[in-house]
């Protein structure tokens, strides 16, 4: 027979694991690094010549970089990006920001910036200032995205 002590820690077991259950959040997001992709923008990788309408009218698109880009598969994927940490200036970050970027085109290894190997994402003017502080030094950030 159980008393009722043992009867409210086996509530409060029950009650506990499924708190637990519900504040799990699993994670699918990759880690990377983040730069500003400057202008021009046309012709892109994705979509060549074509008008500026290829561009999300939030601003909010990027270049892949060589990790993503999967032979052009890439063009039109949409990714979740967050801001984690900048690779030289604390507090780089704007927190809680998460953007949805649109990809239009492809920064890869044969770019003249020999940073641009190893960066995964080139985020636009908007996007980047979305997601990092105005007051970053860095144009490098590391991000978590998800597509």
């Amino acid at each position: 027979m159980c008393t009722s002590q043992q009867r409210l820690q086996r509530l409060s077991l029950v009650i506990f694991l499924v708190s637990l259950f519900f504040n799990i959040r699993t994670s699918y997001a990759d880690v990377g690094t983040a730069a500003l992709y400057s202008p021009p923008y046309l012709p892109t990788a994705c979509y060549g010549i074509r008008d500026a309408s290829q561009f999300p009218s939030s601003n909010l698109f990027a270049a892949a970089g060589d990790r993503i880009w999967a032979n052009g598969t890439a063009c039109g994927r949409k990714y979740l990006v967050k801001c984690i940490t900048s690779t030289s200036t604390p507090y780089a970050c704007n927190q809680n920001q998460t953007i949805q970027i649109k990809i239009v085109d492809h920064i890869g290894q044969e770019a003249s910036v020999l940073s641009a190997y190893n960066t995964t994402l080139f985020l636009s003017p908007t996007a980047f200032a979305t997601i990092a502080n105005s007051s970053t030094a860095s144009s490098y950030i590391n991000i978590e995205f998800e597509q």
